[in-house]
């Protein structure tokens, strides 16, 4: 299939009237919507930026490809926009981006569709093909150029399927690499031309594997593998690992194979790479692309899969004790039955799950599917025997482990038995040995902590509360969204799931005073921000008040050593305040949206303000003004 297959006039825009990236999306989106290739304009929207959430589709040298594969496609097609003014679209060289290609994908489009799509990506790479783009006058010259790039690319490929069958030219050493992305349409392909291109320019013999929608191509052979200097992994998800064991390996997000890619292939040839060992437990590295290993991100992969538990079940909570603190009880004069409706759904069985939930997650991160179910079942134990979220993240570990221990046991098993593994052996003893343990060593102990540690807290004075406070949300700010800002709110759902509400009242403002309080910076002290600083502090306001920490991340990084403790005091503040008025909250979740379920909701909205406006005040304070240039064109803006 040819691309001007996919790309009609009817879904050409020479010239976009948009300015920002907001803006092209809805000019594109529209412009498929009105050519008739949609079934759905709002899902496919929503598809789309949903994607662009994992990371901009603004690869560099000015070039976008916004792209999702959804059913709300009709007709899989493409969609070209052209600004020759630029449009600031969030690209990974911070440029602006002249030249668009949406493209949609059908739930169900053909591999011959996919390929078209993921040539057009390689095509996107040659810098020629680029220039005469933004030279195109009409709609037919841009399918015309298409057309002919194509022809063009086509027979090379066809000249490199040739040498691929010879044996690599290894001029400088062989060099393999694996490219994969999310949604295996773009990301994929230009990574992988990338790097063959580079390796070609610096006389590097290279072969490069794609994982892209239509399945695996030109996979990586035994033998290749074993005479490698190294093996680039620029992936997104998840690849074949076992086979690199004992191989260096370099392991990266795939943008980096687009943009860093002389610098992975340096790196590969001069073997500056870690040694690659399998844990035989996924095909995922025990180091994560953050470099996090180990305990922390098995208790992530608990903690993430747990979070849609904790905020749609404890909103739901919230909604209830709006109506009443004990209007669930049909014993109580308040009773309503759309309150108990709402926390048999939100407490008796969503937020129920949570432990469990958790617990099975963090076993199934650490030994696979076959983790899954002893850890969960061991979670379930916890949750129902008064261990709470301590004994589950026991359970988790414990199940998980337990299984990695079954494996190694059952490997001298004979090959016959090796189908019956996941579906008897793993399931039947794991599930035994980890309940065995839970309820003959761990229950009881956990029990007597977490209510030693009740006890604690309930008999803390003033001052050591308002200590706790201070800390608690000053963790929060630490890493926003990291480590430790996990550690804080895991203590906080414990101590919500032990019946102390104090704790999480602190440790939800202090996550919220981040993002609110740049935001309030951004507003206040305008010359000290960026004019898309400022753009991003106003989607702070939203952030903040849904108690997304992470919002302030982008400006953390930034300039770190302002904002972070600029960020931790106001939250250390918030925190303290709240203990300080003896605020209380049994939702997990919610922000702004739960205050009113607070005992004393004035007085948390106000704690939660000073500690904001103590992060912007020191914001204001030690943040300069921005360049003269940007000043100049803050006057303009404001006349």
């Amino acid at each position: 299939m040819k691309i001007t297959e996919l790309l009609k006039k009817d879904t050409i825009i020479i010239d976009l009237k948009s300015k920002s990236k907001p803006e092209v999306i809805n000019e594109l989106v529209n412009k498929l919507n009105t050519a008739g290739r949609l079934n759905d304009k709002e899902e496919y929207k929503k598809a789309i930026l949903k994607r662009e959430e994992q990371f901009s589709t603004g690869i560099g040298d000015g070039i976008a490809i916004p792209h999702a594969k959804t059913a709300a496609v009709k007709i899989p097609a493409l969609a070209f926009g052209r600004s020759k003014a630029g449009i600031d679209y969030d690209s990974l060289d911070g440029n602006n981006a002249h030249i668009f290609f949406m493209i949609a994908a059908s739930e169900g489009a053909h591999n011959d569709h996919l390929d078209t799509l993921s040539r057009l990506s390689s095509m996107l790479m040659n810098e020629e093909f680029r220039k005469k783009l933004m030279d195109a006058k009409t709609a037919e010259d841009i399918l015309t150029l298409i057309d002919k790039e194509e022809q063009s690319y086509l027979a090379a490929q066809e000249v490199e399927n040739e040498e691929i069958k010879e044996e690599v030219k290894e001029e400088k050493g062989l060099v393999l690499a694996v490219t994969a992305c999310p949604t295996g349409i773009a990301h994929t392909y230009m990574a992988a031309d990338a790097l063959k291109n580079k390796a070609k320019e610096m006389g590097v013999g290279i072969k490069v594997e794609t994982c892209g929608s239509t399945g695996v191509k030109n996979r990586l052979k035994d033998e290749d593998i074993a005479k490698a200097s190294a093996i680039i992994v620029a992936a997104d998800k998840q690849v074949e690992m076992a086979r690199f064991e004992g191989k260096k390996v370099i392991q990266v997000p795939v943008v980096q194979g687009i943009k860093k890619s002389e610098e992975l292939i340096n790196r590969a040839v001069k073997g500056d790479a870690p040694v690659y060992h399998h844990s035989g437990n996924s095909d995922k590295d025990s180091t994560d692309k953050g470099g996090r290993t180990g305990f922390y991100k098995h208790l992530m992969s608990g903690v993430s899969n747990m979070l849609p538990f904790v905020v749609g079940g404890g909103i739901l909570i919230a909604i209830c004790f709006m109506f009443g603190i004990k209007a669930f009880d049909p014993n109580d004069p308040s009773f309503n039955p759309v309150a108990k409706l709402l926390m048999d759904i939100g407490g008796g069985n969503a937020f129920f799950l949570m432990i469990p939930v958790l617990a099975g997650f963090i076993g199934m991160s650490i030994a696979d599917r076959p983790g899954f179910a002893p850890a969960m079942v061991g979670g379930l134990i916890a949750a129902n025997n008064g261990a709470g979220f301590l004994g589950g993240l026991i359970a988790g570990f414990l199940g998980g482990y337990v299984v990695v221990m079954l494996k190694k046991a059952f490997d001298k098993l004979p090959q016959s038995v090796e189908g019956i593994k996941p579906v008897l052996l793993y399931p039947l003893f794991g599930i035994l040995i980890t309940g065995a343990i839970m309820f003959l060593l761990v229950v009881n102990p956990v029990k007597a902590i977490n209510l030693g540690l009740q006890n604690w807290l309930s008999s803390m004075g003033t001052a050591n509360k308002v200590l706790l406070g201070l800390v608690l949300g000053g963790m929060m700010a630490v890493d926003m969204g990291g480590p430790i800002n996990k550690a804080a709110f895991t203590f906080g759902i414990a101590m919500i799931s032990a019946g102390n509400y104090y704790p999480h009242a602190a440790i939800m403002a202090g996550g919220m005073v981040p993002p609110l309080g740049i935001a309030i910076a951004t507003t206040i002290f305008r010359n000290r921000f960026t004019k898309q600083e400022r753009e991003s502090g106003i989607t702070n306001y939203i952030m903040g008040a849904s108690f997304i920490t992470e919002g302030a991340i982008p400006f953390a990084a930034a300039d770190p050593g302002r904002v972070i403790p600029s960020a931790i005091v106001g939250s250390a503040v918030a925190g303290a305040l709240t203990m300080a008025f003896n605020v209380t909250l049994p939702a997990p979740h919610g922000g702004l949206f739960v205050i009113f379920i607070t005992n004393h909701p004035w007085l948390y909205l106000l704690a939660i303000l000073i500690g904001s406006v103590v992060t912007a005040l020191m914001l204001g304070i030690l943040k300069k003004p921005v360049e003269a240039e940007d000043r100049a064109k803050l006057v303009l803006e404001t006349k």
